[in-house]
């Protein structure tokens, strides 16, 4: 079933009508709402980004589940929630202003965010958390305290985040205790980490992780805000992180191949010392760093080093990359 929705007419009324399967299509203009997607098979759609956006209305739908770790009152934009919600697909919109994430998807399979600005939303840009299938694809993500673009214990599934652009971020992308996502294509500028991959166990979080996945073809420059430091600023809830574009901490079999990552300068503080970093999470109850792939890469023009690794380079394979400066510095399968 299809059904238009204007602004200034309900979205929720329209979504909770129509049921499975419905195709809700949004009018050019503002809708100042907040939407909670819990039936299977929805598209939400707009007329494109600039031109259907969504800001926070002056209500909250009963009963929507809250954001993860946030209080009650921190409301996101669009919310797909629940086992039983599956292929649901957001797209061709733009969501500002939100006090929680822009989207935010947690426990659904076969969520699709295409062609989504999320921008200035004051957590997270576009958050999938301990969902399987998930797609973030050709989306612009900027403005949050936390990540732009994020994959949060979603286990072992068939992942994409592609075709992204993200900046002022802490993080442009964060793929936290996720795997098997492939990341490429994606353009991350002007966060205070372009992309990391993290595995790390929380108290009272489900089993963590960062394995079998992929990182190609992807452009981290220009990464130099500061993460970490100001207690309500950005990554308040980590250590200080700056001029980064790519970290692995704790991964297994991530693929890192064609990449690019240039120009990225600490803007302040940082316990990572170079854009591109491999390291342990094992003093944060994670794991070494085994068996990742590092393949031609492109890495110059960084300070104060281009790599970094802190990890047993016996269980890395490194070949074909080139850069121009590294610790260490004789390290096999890196070129000047």
């Amino acid at each position: 079933m299809m059904r238009p929705v204007a602004p200034g007419e309900s979205i929720q009324r329209a979504l909770d009508e129509a049921g499975p399967g419905a195709r809700i299509v949004l009018a050019e203009g503002v809708h100042a709402e907040n939407v909670w997607i819990r039936h299977p098979g929805v598209t939400l759609t707009g007329a494109g980004p600039g031109r259907t956006v969504l800001v926070p209305g002056e209500g909250v739908p009963s009963g929507v589940p809250s954001l993860h770790d946030a209080p009650d009152d921190v409301v996101s934009g669009v919310t797909v929630y629940g086992e039983s919600v599956s292929d649901v697909r957001i797209q061709g919109l733009t969501v500002r202003g939100f006090t929680g994430a822009g989207v935010y998807a947690h426990s659904a399979d076969g969520v699709t965010v295409h062609d989504v600005t999320a921008e200035d939303n004051a957590v997270w840009g576009v958050y999938l958390r301990e969902c399987v299938n998930g797609r973030i694809t050709d989306c612009r993500a900027s403005g949050s305290q936390y990540g732009g673009a994020a994959f949060s214990f979603c286990p072992l599934s068939d992942h994409l985040l592609a075709g992204n652009e993200t900046h002022g971020n802490a993080f442009g992308v964060f793929i936290d205790n996720s795997s098997g996502v492939k990341a490429v294509r994606n353009i991350c500028h002007g966060n205070a980490i372009g992309m990391m991959l993290l595995n790390q166990v929380y108290e009272g979080e489900p089993e963590g992780g960062v394995t079998d996945c992929l990182v190609a073809a992807n452009d981290f420059y220009d990464n130099g805000l500061v993460a970490g430091v100001e207690p309500d600023g950005l990554g308040a809830a980590g250590p200080p992180i700056s001029g980064v574009g790519l970290a692995l901490i704790g991964t297994h079999r991530v693929s890192v191949v064609d990449n690019h990552i240039h120009d990225n300068h600490p803007g302040g503080e940082s316990v990572m010392g170079a854009a591109l970093v491999i390291s342990s999470s094992s003093g944060w109850g994670g794991d070494h760093a085994l068996d990742n792939h590092v393949l031609w890469n492109r890495v110059y023009g960084n300070t104060p080093l281009d790599y970094q690794f802190d990890a047993d380079l016996d269980r890395q394979t490194l070949a074909a990359n080139t850069a121009d400066k590294g610790d260490p510095p004789d390290a096999r399968g890196w070129r000047r």
